[in-house]
């Protein structure tokens, strides 16, 4: 969902292209395994990158928001997406699943504190790991948040971002008949988990095409056909989270528990127009927590690599660099 046509201009601000020093799959149970990547300065600060979805993998650009000279940067493929395996696997796949692995990863690699940055999914994730083990987090760079509750579900599966693209969410709806569409998030998980291949794939595309059509503020509304496998990885496992409310033991938990992280250094990047995740998310926690500085960027919707967005986490980086 991060991939938009304001690459090329958002290119401007980032490090140049840098190769991993370091490529491993990492069992960590279950019969799950792990892709991860080390690259930039082997003594450099260490961070971590929580990639979006669930389900939408790292890629090589999100190499390019740190210093390679002074970050060591760590990138990995949650659970069942990208290149870890078994792909498109919810088996034993859930947010604490996902908490217990980023703690793995940090002990394999000898870390005893870190920078965590995530956005979106990834946001959700790096709140949640950062509340259970906030002793490991040295600072926290979020962008695009999204706080995992029944609102912001409703506002995206529920028709409240329709109301601003009508033709895309009548898209998005058509495929499911009119009896089911007052739950599509249900309504779609039996269309994703049923057991014809290519009734998966026909959903999945949908699903993420729904997502991506709304990343960007320059989005003409276009519901972009993925590669079928990508969307597969990517619908069922984000579909999955949802319909399990992320797996958290309570509405609200996220913003119930900012207590516990009160004394971590946080940057919050945020687009303005993001019809995704709106940023009254992002402005709640901002409010519970004393040591954030929230930075709501004017032209810009969700997607990681709009120019606004890629600028202010960059900068937010770079401060950190010299803390």
């Amino acid at each position: 969902m991060d991939k938009t046509p304001d690459q090329k201009r958002a290119v401007q601000y980032l490090y140049p292209p840098v190769d991993p020093f370091d490529r491993r799959m990492l069992s960590v149970g279950q019969g799950h395994e792990i892709y991860v990547e080390q690259c930039g300065n082997p003594d450099g600060i260490p961070v971590v990158v929580l990639h979006g979805g669930p389900g939408g993998g790292c890629s090589p650009s999100m190499r390019r928001y740190f210093d390679p000279e002074k970050f060591r940067v760590i990138l990995f493929d949650q659970r069942g997406c990208g290149r870890s395996i078994p792909h498109a696997s919810v088996v034993d796949n859930t947010t604490w699943h996902l908490v217990a692995d980023i703690e793995l990863i940090r002990e394999t690699l000898g870390i005893a504190q870190w920078v965590v940055f995530g956005g979106s999914w990834g946001a959700t994730l790096s709140l949640i790991y950062a509340q259970t083990h906030p002793a490991a987090v040295r600072n926290l760079v979020l962008r695009g948040v999204f706080l995992m509750t029944q609102t912001e579900l409703d506002w995206f599966y529920g028709g409240g971002a329709g109301k601003f693209w009508p033709e895309v969410w009548d898209k998005f709806t058509a495929l499911v008949p009119e009896e089911e569409q007052g739950d599509l998030i249900k309504a779609y998980h039996r269309r994703l988990f049923g057991d014809d291949m290519l009734t998966q794939t026909r959903y999945a595309r949908a699903w993420s095409g729904w997502e991506n059509a709304l990343a960007s503020i320059q989005s003409m509304g276009h519901m972009s056909e993925g590669p079928g496998e990508y969307a597969r990885a990517f619908a069922r496992l984000e579909n999955h989270y949802f319909i399990n409310a992320g797996f958290l033991e309570y509405d609200g938990q996220i913003l119930a528990q900012m207590d516990r992280i009160a004394h971590i250094p946080g940057v919050i990047v945020q687009g303005r127009y993001d019809m995704i995740c709106p940023p009254e998310s992002a402005y709640s926690i901002a409010k519970a927590w004393p040591k954030s500085e929230l930075k709501i960027v004017r032209n810009a919707g969700h997607a990681l690599s709009e120019p606004g967005i890629t600028a202010e986490l960059i900068r937010a980086m770079d401060r950190i660099a010299l803390t």
